[in-house]
């Protein structure tokens, strides 16, 4: 598929799916709407993250399942390098472990594919936006991070053990926290400190090592449940 332009005021979507049938059908129903164009499409993993690279769309409609890479693989490295793309995954397997695993790898969104056009639609564009979605619930980031925390909690096994002792973090990998808490890259982290990304990266690995944590929405998962960022302090950055 071509590269196409996108007219200003437009939102540009990434369709990734292995199945030609339904990603045409995808196609068709996203391009009703005068304000949304596809860009391209992709049926593997590995296409998904040289095309997201190539055409850094605003959305990604994402299915776990593919042929090569596992779509939470693809969602956490694309995070890490372009955090601005939001993906909704669209995917047949909907259970309560998946969508946790979804939305900790950093999906904006989880939808059935049986969701209807209208449904995906405003979907769409609440993602856009830089809201959240899951089970039909629009979540801002603080929202999504209170939703996450109590779904560890209801399905166990991702929560730190009770008498797990933490290395206390220092004040510039604290500070750095809170930035990752309110959703920002470490691009985004690096210009507001006036550091480089290396440096940024380092104190991540860093701190996700002291955490004892895989990944960024842990880290700040892990935050909050422990009181070093409040919610309203989230909130009030957005």
């Amino acid at each position: 598929m071509e590269h196409r332009s996108v007219p200003p005021g437009s939102i540009s979507v990434l369709i990734v799916d292995d199945h030609p049938l339904f990603r045409d059908g995808l196609q068709k129903a996203v391009e009703i709407e005068d304000d949304l164009v596809v860009v391209g499409q992709c049926a593997t993993g590995a296409d998904a993250l040289q095309q997201a690279a190539k055409l850094q769309p605003d959305i990604m409609l994402l299915d776990i399942n593919l042929p090569d890479i596992n779509g939470l693989q693809i969602m956490r490295q694309l995070k890490n390098e372009y955090s601005e793309i939001r993906i909704i995954v669209l995917t047949a397997y909907h259970d309560a472990e998946q969508v946790l695993h979804a939305m900790r790898a950093g999906a904006s969104a989880y939808c059935p594919k049986d969701i209807t056009q209208e449904q995906l639609v405003g979907v769409i564009r609440d993602v856009a936006q830089g809201s959240y979605v899951v089970n039909d619930q629009l979540m801002d980031r603080a929202a999504l991070l209170s939703w996450i925390s109590s779904s560890i909690d209801a399905i166990g096994g991702y929560a730190a053990n009770g008498d797990q002792t933490y290395v206390p973090l220092s004040p510039r990998e604290m500070e750095i926290l809170q930035f990752v808490t309110q959703g920002m890259s470490n691009k985004e982290i690096a210009h507001r400190l006036r550091i480089s990304q290396q440096t940024v990266k380092n104190h991540m690995t860093s701190i996700l090592k002291k955490l004892n944590v895989q990944d960024r929405t842990q880290a700040a998962v892990t935050a909050l449940r422990y009181g070093w960022v409040r919610l309203q302090d989230i909130t009030r950055h957005q």
